[in-house]
């Protein structure tokens, strides 16, 4: 099919499906905002339990989704843990029931501290009984504790137990809190019980942008399953398990070190949004971590919760470019300079791909009058003209997918890029220099996109193009200014590398240019030569 089109048709389809690899589908299929009525919750000043309305799924007897009993409750804060970079609670009923992050790096534009408990739904070390008169008992029952503050050193740990008695059984919770926001948990259960530990939904930060929210389930031989707010279906069950994550863009909230024989379960809540539980036992023990998806620190932890930054379609190619940028960073100290020097690794790595597609339109650009003439010789016959079209450009060396194919064969590296600079936490509150000193957030001043779209014009400007349709001429020249729109509101670190990347284009493609007017010219010398020696 593509040799049916004209080499500025390829080079315009080529434009079309970046602009739909980078923009259309964040874009047309953005994550929902959670809604502000069901995000409403009341507090309870004393130690009676509220119930809310129920939010959880579970399976009837035609084993399909529903909505369950699981409640979401609100009640007094048990125990309070400090430490530098957060303030975690727990409530009366055992469950994490905030964690508020104490960096003002992470704080929403509205300048409040980022809080990343939900307020509905079932929340981290919420214990559900298969028994259902022992379930609700264990909503009505207060847990006791051996300490009710605890502040942690910068490298402290500090354990707390918990405990709940129930008619004819004891649940004790021993938690052991670390300063770097990861915990050790054992679940003892005085007589035999079944039950679910809930994982808890994920934060409810809702300037977060075009990304993928929801749960994660990381298993097997290094296999990632993403259940996508909205569009969580019936249940799924999984075995051998090495980490359950409730994410968002930049936070999780995450259960791993459980034996590999723990089942773990994701349903649906009444949002079509994921829910997590794993099948608890007597002693069961795990490991947690609610906190900012920092790379070192999750590395620093335990390597398995790296799994738990995930870079959609091509993590495959956004992983090692991620490890490429953060090997920058320590070397330059800034986020922006480490995102230009990607800019320059990764053209030099493409140069010669890049550098191959510009020569090939300008070779095309050479021989158009010449193709042109061809076509119109026989207009009549297809199958001949395009034989001889095809023998033109093998005779010139012009390869007439050069100019688009390059352009496709970039855009998993462009698209992996474009996942790294959005979802890296470590982007937030890194200044670059004078007025961008937040990365992850839009330029304020609309400066960098504007320079990004004034740069791609240019490059436009300067680069061979042989349109004989008018129409696709004036859309061809639109792009730029479709991009810049879009790139508004776009993190500034993203602007930046798109920017710093068309500056690279420009570069090069001048010096391409510069290369074939030197050689018209030195052909028209021999021409004009050649001309001169005939009349003599």
């Amino acid at each position: 099919m593509l040799e049916k089109f004209t080499p500025n048709q390829r080079l315009l389809v080529a434009v079309a499906l970046s602009f739909v690899f980078f923009i259309g589908y964040t874009t047309l299929f953005p994550p929902q905002a959670p809604n502000a009525e069901e995000n409403t919750t009341t507090v309870s000043t004393t130690n009676e339990v509220a119930i809310q309305p129920t939010v959880a799924a579970a399976q009837t007897e035609s084993n399909a989704s529903a909505v369950s009993d699981i409640k979401t409750v609100t009640t007094d804060t048990l125990t309070t843990v400090s430490a530098k970079e957060f303030t975690l609670k727990i409530d009366t009923l055992g469950r994490v029931s905030s964690v508020i992050l104490s960096n003002a790096k992470h704080n929403g534009k509205d300048g409040k501290l980022s809080e990343l408990i939900a307020s509905t739904g079932a929340k981290p070390l919420q214990i559900r009984f298969a028994d259902e008169a022992l379930n609700q008992a264990a909503a009505k029952t207060p847990y006791t504790t051996n300490a009710t503050n605890i502040a942690l050193g910068e490298n402290g740990k500090s354990t707390i137990v918990l405990s709940q008695n129930l008619p004819e059984l004891t649940v004790t919770k021993t938690l052991t809190f670390y300063a770097d926001g990861h915990y050790d948990a054992k679940v003892a259960l005085s007589t035999e019980k079944r039950y679910s530990l809930y994982l808890g939904q994920h934060p409810e930060i809702i300037e977060q942008m075009m990304t993928v929210v929801g749960g994660m389930v990381y298993s097997g031989d290094n296999l990632t399953t993403i259940f996508e707010d909205g569009d969580v279906e019936g249940r799924s069950l999984f075995s051998d398990v090495h980490l359950v994550s409730a994410f968002d863009q930049y936070y999780a909230t995450i259960f791993y070190g459980f034996d590999k024989a723990t089942q773990v379960t994701v349903e649906r809540d009444v949002n079509n949004n994921p829910v997590t539980y794993l099948e608890g036992a007597n002693n069961f023990t795990f490991n947690g971590y609610i906190g900012p998806k920092e790379y070192k620190t999750l590395e620093s932890i335990n390597p398995v919760l790296v799994n738990a930054i995930e870079f959609g379609w091509f993590t495959f190619v956004a992983a090692p470019i991620f490890k490429i940028l953060m090997w920058l960073h320590g070397l330059l100290g800034n986020w922006g300079w480490s995102i230009i020097g990607l800019t320059v690794l990764i053209r030099v790595f493409l140069y010669p791909l890049t550098h191959k597609g510009m020569v090939s339109m300008q070779k095309i650009k050479d021989i158009a009058p010449r193709i042109k003439e061809v076509q119109e010789k026989y207009k009549g016959d297809p199958a001949r003209m395009n034989a001889a079209v095809m023998e033109m450009y093998k005779k010139h060396g012009a390869n007439p997918l050069g100019g688009c194919l390059p352009l496709i064969l970039q855009i998993p590296v462009f698209f992996a890029i474009y996942r790294v600079l959005l979802n890296a936490v470590e982007l937030q509150g890194a200044p670059w220099l004078l007025w961008i000193t937040d990365l992850s957030r839009m330029d304020p001043y609309y400066i960098l996109p504007i320079l990004m779209g004034a740069t791609m014009y240019y490059q436009q400007k300067i680069t061979p193009s042989n349109f004989t349709d008018p129409l696709q001429e004036k859309i061809f020249k639109f792009l730029p200014v479709i991009f810049t729109f879009f790139f508004f509101t776009f993190p500034a670190g993203l602007v930046l590398y798109w920017f710093v990347n068309n500056l690279f284009s420009i570069a090069q493609q001048y010096l391409v240019n510069k290369q074939f007017e030197a050689a018209r010219a030195v052909r028209h010398e021999a021409h004009l030569a050649e001309k001169h020696h005939e009349k003599d």
